[in-house]
Formats: C-alpha cells, structure tokens, sequence
C-alpha cells in the first residue's frame, strides 16, 4: 500500500505521515531530505528528529532518494519526508535537467519497485505549490511545473492519495474513474 500525501505548507502531512509510522507496530524507516543549509534549517531538522519515535532509522536522503528507498528492507514502513525539499535540493545540486531527470526516473523506479513489492505500506510526502501566484522567476516557474509533474507521477503509482488541509484530508481520486 502506497500513501501519497499532499497539501500546502502546515496543512498535517507530515504530521500524518509520522501519526501511521506509530500506529504501524513493526520497524519504520524515515527518509528524510533536508539539508541544513541554514540555522532556521537546522533547527528545523532538529525539531523533526525530536518528534519522531528514537527507534525508529532515519536516512538521510538529501540527492539519491532512489538508492535510499531500494536500501530500506520490504518489512519496514518507509516514511518519504519530502518530495518537495528533495525536488529544491536537485535544482541546487543538479542545476541540468536531464541530470534532475535521471535523478527522478531513478526514484520513480524505487518506488514502483517499492509499491509492488513491499510487505507494509510506504507513505510519500509532497507540497502542492501550484495552487498559489504565478512565479516571478524562471527558476519559480520550472520548480512548480517539475514539483507538479512529479506530483502526479506519485499519485498515479499510489494505492491512495490524500489532500491534506487543515489538519484534515480530501481523498483524491482519479479523474476518470470519476467520470465513470
């Protein structure tokens, strides 16, 4: 089972993500992608390894997120906190598309792997950013049209996707099936 979950900034992803990693009762792995580049960065990070469970294994998957999720054993939970950070850490890092999209395919795969093979759910975080302004810069404009690719890549390979708002969630659903 795949959950992907997706919502603008503090509407309860992560929270959630981190809610099913407890309720789980077996190994859970968090992959998380920040990188503190900055002090507010730091603390953030530090905060978040803070509020989850001290057994649980982190990995710190800032680039290679497709090596990180092949790595976690099919009987743990994976967490994927998130998309979005890891999706900025690329247009940094990886500043030629066809290099970010090489990076992407290779997570993709992992997942798909992931999906069909695991033996417990995996549960994926991303930011909707398309709902806002349009973007000053170029660079704006390409990260939301790749970050909203890439959403929906995730949604298509998941069992279920949840909008979150408010601490509260919308099932997505597809559209065709709904024009049924």
């Amino acid at each position: 089972m795949l959950t992907f979950l997706v919502g603008g900034a503090r509407s309860g992803k992560s929270t959630l993500a981190v809610q099913l990693g407890e309720h789980h009762g077996g190994a859970v792995t968090f992959v998380a992608t920040a990188e503190g580049f900055d002090d507010d960065l730091r603390e953030r990070i530090s905060r978040h390894r803070d509020e989850r469970p001290g057994h649980w294994l982190t990995v710190e998957a800032p680039l290679d997120l497709g090596a990180a999720i092949a790595a976690v054993p099919a009987d743990h939970l994976l967490i994927v906190d998130c998309l979005t950070v890891w999706l900025a850490n690329l247009l940094v890092h990886e500043p030629h598309a066809v290099s970010r999209s090489l990076r992407v395919e290779q997570f993709v795969s992992a997942l798909r792997a992931r999906a069909a093979h695991a033996e417990v759910p995996t549960v994926v975080v991303s930011n909707e950013v398309g709902l806002g302004i349009h973007p000053e810069t170029s660079m704006g404009r390409s990260y939301r049209d790749e970050l909203g690719r890439l959403n929906q890549t995730v949604a298509g390979i998941a069992d279920r996707t949840l909008l979150m708002v408010a601490g509260r969630a919308l099932r997505l659903e597809n559209p065709w099936d709904l024009l049924r």
